[in-house]
């Protein structure tokens, strides 16, 4: 941000910024002519007008300057700034008097976006980063009023910043740019339609196919993000969000099987699924489920051998 200039600067015509003592008659004659066309009449105590700044409009304090006094306060200051050498201390104070006449466009710009969750004072100073990069290039031989040129740079300076930084995952630009288009599209779609549009009505819409407006839709989520120890609303009985994430069910991989396995076995004998039972379920071994049937330990490894292809057989004849 440029400082303000001081009280001397805002109540004269002309800038108070000294010059440098002069060390022999000529330079001092020469600060005496500057002095007397600025109108300075402080001479004889050795404080001089600068040269460059000289004919320069009364500024007032800026709080107090008016939208159509500021259009034509910077409407002079710029034909001052077209003559004024860049780097120079003169450059310096007539571009930083443009800065501060024309904040007012950087809050009007930057009430647009007072509802997103940035704070407002560096919504501020990024648009004032547009504001810099606008007088940086403004001509007036362009004849176009200054504000008309620099809003669009503030704005844009703005929405670039929401676009690389508010984003809770950073996603590609043009995914960024088609989430924008389909909430557009969906807005007006669901007005005609009376009803949220479906994935092929919004597809048709903005000339994509499906999977760019599902990609675009599931893009949409990565703009903010919710903390996994977020509390509740008031009125919810659920307990925070980390609490009711689902987690990873390792048995549900197998669940078809299970499904499918139930009709094959109800239709075995009894003995067969009595052994499987033993086997599988109450992790009995050959020996065990032999003398909890009597029958044998090769007799056992026999049926269940059976068993376990026909059930295998029926698993493949289902698929």
């Amino acid at each position: 941000m440029s400082p303000r200039l001081d009280e001397s600067h805002t109540q004269r015509a002309t800038s108070t910024l000294p010059l440098e003592q002069p060390e022999d008659e000529t330079a001092a004659e020469t600060a005496a002519e500057i002095a007397d066309a600025s109108g300075d009449t402080s001479g004889d105590e050795g404080v001089h007008e600068n040269a460059g700044l000289a004919g320069l409009p009364e500024i007032p304090p800026f709080a107090e300057v008016g939208p159509v006094d500021a259009r034509a306060l910077s409407k002079t200051l710029f034909e001052r700034l077209e003559s004024l050498e860049e780097g120079t201390t003169e450059y310096s104070y007539v571009r930083n008097t443009l800065v501060e006449l024309n904040l007012a466009l950087v809050k009007f710009a930057a009430s647009r976006f007072r509802s997103r969750s940035e704070p407002m004072e560096d919504i501020i100073q990024v648009g004032t980063i547009g504001l810099i990069k606008a007088i940086d290039r403004f001509e007036l031989s362009r004849g176009v009023e200054f504000p008309t040129f620099a809003m669009p740079t503030i704005v844009g300076e703005v929405k670039r910043f929401f676009r690389d930084t508010s984003w809770s995952v950073r996603v590609p630009r043009r995914l960024q740019e088609l989430r924008l288009d389909l909430a557009k599209a969906g807005d007006e779609l669901a007005q005609q339609l009376d009803r949220a549009p479906t994935v092929g009505e919004l597809a048709e819409r903005l000339g994509l196919s499906n999977d760019e407006v599902v990609e675009g839709m599931a893009a949409s989520n990565a703009y903010t993000a919710s903390s996994l120890d977020a509390q509740p609303e008031e009125d919810d009985s659920e307990g925070a969000l980390a609490d009711r994430i689902g987690y990873e069910d390792h048995g549900i991989e197998g669940i078809e099987y299970v499904e499918s396995l139930k009709p094959l076995i109800a239709e075995l004998p009894q003995r067969d699924r009595q052994i499987l039972s033993l086997r599988f379920v109450a992790n009995m071994t050959q020996s065990e489920i032999g003398e909890e049937l009597g029958i044998s330990q090769m007799h056992v490894s026999r049926l269940l051998s059976r068993t376990l292809v026909r059930l295998r057989r029926g698993l493949t004849v289902e698929e």
